[in-house]
C-alpha cells in the first residue's frame, strides 16, 4: 500500500534531523568524509549557507518525485532514470545538512532563495511549493497530487515534464553556487549537480519525445 505523502515527508524530515544531529556528536572528525579539508579554510558566505539549505529541500522534492516513479511507473528506462536520481540526491543532500551541521548552521531557516538575487534566477522568485516564497523549478502541490494519480505512459510523461523543470530550475541554483560561493566543498557540489543535470535533462528530452510528450515552460 502506498505511504501517504504527509506522512512520508514526515519521514524525511525527521531522517534529516537524526542526521543533523549526529554530524554535530560527531563534529569534525566527519570533515574529511564530507570533503572539507584543512585547505578550505574559508569561512562560509550567505551563499554557501543559503545554497546548502535551499538545494538541499529542492533536492527532497526531487527525490520525493522519483520514489512516486519507483512506485507507479512500468516503464524500466524511467524507473532506471528514478532510481539515479533518487539516489544520487539524497547522497547530495546528506553532504549539505553535514556541512550546515560543521558550519554550526540549522538545516533549516533563513529566507527562502535571499543569497540569490532575482536577475541570477530569470527574474522569478521560483515555481514551487509550501514555503511562501518558492524555488525555481519546484512543483506545486496540486502537480504532485496529479502526479501521483497518473498511470502508465500518462504518468511517465508528466513525471519526465516535472523533472525536467525541476533539473532546469535546480541548475540555475547551481551555477549561481558554482560562481559565487567562498568555500571549495559548495563550488565543487554545484558544478557537480550543474553538470549531471545538465546531462540529466539531455536525457530526459530525448524519452519524453519518444513517449510523445513536450517540455513545461521554463522555471
Amino acid at each position: 500500500m502506498t505511504e501517504p505523502a504527509g506522512r512520508g515527508r514526515g519521514l524525511r524530515t525527521a531522517l534529516l534531523a537524526v542526521i543533523a544531529v549526529g554530524l554535530v556528536v560527531l563534529g569534525g572528525g566527519l570533515a574529511v568524509a564530507l570533503g572539507i579539508g584543512d585547505d578550505d579554510a574559508a569561512t562560509p558566505s550567505a551563499v554557501d549557507v543559503g545554497f546548502s539549505r535551499d538545494m538541499a529541500k529542492h533536492h527532497l522534492q526531487g527525490v520525493e518525485m522519483a520514489n512516486v516513479a519507483l512506485e507507479r511507473s512500468e516503464d524500466p528506462a524511467v524507473r532506471g532514470l528514478a532510481f539515479d536520481i533518487g539516489t544520487t540526491q539524497t547522497n547530495q543532500v546528506g553532504r549539505m545538512q553535514g556541512w550546515l551541521a560543521l558550519w554550526g548552521y540549522s538545516p533549516t531557516g533563513g529566507e527562502v532563495m535571499s543569497w540569490m538575487p532575482a536577475e541570477g534566477h530569470g527574474g522569478h522568485a521560483g515555481h514551487g511549493s509550501g514555503s511562501g516564497v518558492l524555488m525555481p523549478g519546484m512543483a506545486t502541490e496540486e502537480e504532485l497530487a496529479e502526479l501521483r494519480s497518473l498511470s502508465g505512459t500518462a504518468f511517465d510523461v508528466q513525471f519526465l515534464r516535472l523533472m525536467m523543470r525541476h533539473h532546469q530550475g535546480g541548475l540555475e541554483m547551481a551555477e549561481y553556487a558554482q560562481e559565487h560561493g567562498d568555500t571549495g566543498v559548495v563550488r565543487t557540489l554545484a558544478r557537480q549537480i550543474a553538470e549531471s543535470q545538465t546531462a540529466e535533462t539531455d536525457l530526459m528530452t530525448g524519452m519524453l519525445a519518444e513517449r510523445g510528450g513536450t517540455p513545461l515552460p521554463g522555471p
